[in-house]
């Protein structure tokens, strides 16, 4: 394959915040991104009025035409992408049909947030603490037909800290996203880097977060506990039951109590120190419907629970 020049004619596509790095980055670069698709502006907030991404309102900052579709199956987007050199992708929330695969000359390029293929799916950062991994990071990708099953180009690492929350990690893993996805287009169009196909047979799975496995269990062990708080701090947060009450919680540490499966779910002590299938946990900040978040001296002194309470 003949180089291509450094600067390179990007699209993007991507959502959330943890796009805008990588798409502050290829523009820091030098690259040229004519066009950015991402979802479109959905109703948020108490007024329930129309908010426009993160990146939709990154690439409107920089005069970028943004495209909103709701599939990409209209001719007019494979055209479009076919000028392209690459296409740039993170977590854009669209599944890519064979013909926008295909179209750009070096194809679409993904970043993903975890050691591919250990947590493929929507939602590896949080799994990756819940699982108790002693390191994460970051994958660049080629996407093919699958569910982050394309070869791989590169990848960078960070350690796990045994405090680390899934906001912290995220933050962290997509500014390492942003470094190495420009490296990566810098060492393909230079014909220095070279796709290697994935292990499938090491491959773990990262549902997407849902209210279910989010709750708290009490009667797994409570180490297990601690890491799902964290995993889910700041958003979406773990979640319990009181009386009737669903209860967030967002900071919580294991108690040592050198005790399995006692009562759990029962209130130990005034300090709201909970019983679990192993050891306890002492919940730090909660936050109650509709409210803000608070230490749990603050909602303790709002709501009495005495010592065998039984959380839900």
């Amino acid at each position: 394959m003949t180089a291509l020049p450094a600067r390179l004619r990007l699209a993007f596509m991507g959502t959330p915040d943890f796009a805008v790095p990588a798409l502050d980055a290829l523009l820091a670069a030098g690259h040229e991104v004519s066009v950015v698709f991402t979802q479109p502006p959905r109703p948020a907030g108490r007024g329930r009025k129309l908010r426009r991404s993160p990146v939709h309102l990154r690439a409107a900052g920089h005069a970028i035409p943004v495209r909103t579709p709701d599939r990409l199956d209209h001719p007019a987007d494979t055209r479009d992408l076919a000028d392209c050199h690459a296409v740039v992708v993170a977590a854009y929330g669209l599944l890519l049909p064979p013909g926008v695969l295909a179209a750009p000359r070096l194809g679409c390029i993904n970043i993903h947030a975890s050691l591919l293929p250990r947590w493929r799916g929507a939602a590896p950062i949080q799994h990756a603490i819940m699982a108790g991994d002693a390191e994460s990071g970051v994958t660049i990708m080629q996407m093919d037909a699958g569910l982050d099953t394309g070869p791989l180009l590169l990848a960078r690492r960070t350690p796990l800290d045994p405090d680390i929350t899934g906001g912290r990690l995220h933050d962290r893993v997509a500014a390492l996203g942003a470094e190495a996805v420009c490296e990566a287009l810098a060492g393909l169009a230079a014909g220095r880097i070279a796709p290697v196909p994935q292990d499938g047979t090491a491959a773990t799975r990262a549902p997407k977060l849902t209210p279910a496995n989010r709750r708290l269990d009490w009667r797994r062990p409570a180490a297990d506990l601690e890491r799902q708080v964290r995993a889910l701090a700041p958003a979406p947060g773990a979640w319990c039951l009181l009386d009737d009450e669903r209860i967030q919680v967002l900071g919580a540490d294991r108690v040592r109590t050198g005790t399995a499966g006692r009562c759990p779910g029962a209130v130990l002590d005034r300090e709201l120190t909970i019983a679990c299938g192993g050891d306890a946990l002492r919940l730090r900040q909660v936050r109650r419907s509709g409210r803000n978040v608070m230490p749990a001296g603050a909602f303790l002194r709002g709501r009495a629970i005495e010592p065998g309470t039984r959380f839900g």
